[in-house]
């Protein structure tokens, strides 16, 4: 009669998740290069006027000299801003140093009510993470991927269009809705934050780069559930913290795991592929391959890149249009409306681009 006791947290109808491919060891992708600081402007190291000079002349020296150094720092600090031949902008704490961050940022069009509006359910007496989820939680995290375009590239429309397809994943992977629930079934979003009955400890012992650590067990944590101890290890070096080690810190603390599911939407898994942002925004040009593989820019890439032959190539399965009627009624709820969803909404027929190995007992 619960929410919860209609559908297995975490899973893919009912069976646990396959392990993914291993994401290639990232970068510091949250770092930004900063320029260095402008040289000395060469007039400083002149000879300020003798004082046979006269008062007069050696103030008016004086003020020149002032109003040069004046231009100079002006110029270098322009300089600064300069990125790739681009003006960057500072907004404060939510985005600076870049040129995303003269666009809109996120809280400029997506406000706490509406987080509360999308995920209405998230604290009821049937959620699985009563308090545990909250707007600000999502803004910090989201902070330090604004400068690299999370929410940030193009106009308002396709920001909030961004927005609502990250959130709809989230909102489908976290989700304990059912068709009769109260308020429905796409109500129900970050209804958990961890996998409620593993089967396994999702510890792959052939993986020598990032071994299990000893007691330690990997089932699913976060906003975009996490599996296995290489994926943990790899999460945990994108965003600088001791995942493999320490895998409960995305059940223990809501800012890392949206930090860590957006780090997974902005990395590409391999190299020469997109990330499920730049398939998304428009940032991705398919190749040849891509195109005879029925793959294309738009939401159903990001199925595909997160997800693979989980649930793409499948035919119009249920869990594939559950994830998209997430993003859909989001849009929804943000004003931008289901009707823009954008082109190329499915994975149904889109070969996987990183297809699952298949072990014997799978």
């Amino acid at each position: 009669g619960t929410a919860a006791a209609h559908r297995h947290p975490l899973c893919i109808d009912g069976h646990q998740p396959a392990p993914i491919p291993l994401l290639t060891s990232p970068g510091d992708h949250a770092a930004r290069e900063r320029s260095p600081p402008p040289t000395t402007p060469s007039f400083l190291s002149s000879s300020f006027p003798s004082s046979g000079a006269g008062p007069a002349a050696a103030m008016g020296m004086v003020r020149a000299a002032s109003f040069l150094l004046l231009l100079a720092l002006l110029a270098a600090a322009d300089a600064r801003r300069q990125k790739g031949g681009e003006t960057a902008c500072d907004k404060g704490w939510e985005c600076s140093g870049s040129r995303f961050c003269c666009n809109e940022t996120i809280t400029d069009y997506f406000k706490a009510y509406q987080f509360e509006e999308l995920f209405a359910k998230r604290n009821s007496s049937l959620a699985h993470a009563t308090g545990f989820w909250d707007y600000q939680a999502f803004i910090t995290a989201a902070a330090l991927f604004e400068p690299r375009g999370f929410g940030t590239t193009g106009g308002r429309e396709m920001s909030m269009k961004e927005v609502a397809a990250f959130l709809g994943h989230v909102g489908a992977k976290t989700s304990c809705g059912y068709s009769l629930a109260d308020g429905g079934s796409l109500a129900w979003g970050l209804c958990y934050n961890h996998e409620m009955s593993p089967s396994q400890s999702y510890c792959d012992d052939s993986n020598e780069l990032y071994r299990c650590a000893e007691g330690v067990e990997y089932y699913g944590r976060g906003t975009l559930p996490v599996y296995w101890n290489y994926n943990y290890g790899i999460m945990g070096k994108g965003i600088k913290q001791d995942l493999l080690n320490h895998p409960e810190l995305l059940e223990q603390n809501a800012t890392l795991a949206f930090e860590a599911a957006i780090w997974r939407w902005m990395t590409p898994m391999k190299r020469k592929q997109p990330s499920a942002h730049d398939a998304f925004v428009g940032n991705w040009k398919p190749t040849k391959k891509d195109t005879l593989s029925k793959r294309y820019p738009g939401f159903g890439a990001t199925m595909n890149i997160l997800y693979g032959d989980a649930i793409c190539g499948k035919g119009s399965i249920d869990n594939m249009n559950g994830i998209i009627s997430h993003y859909q009624h989001y849009l929804d709820l943000m004003g931008v409306g289901a009707q823009h969803s954008g082109d190329n909404l499915d994975c149904a027929d889109q070969v996987p681009f990183n297809p699952s190995s298949k072990s014997p007992d799978s």
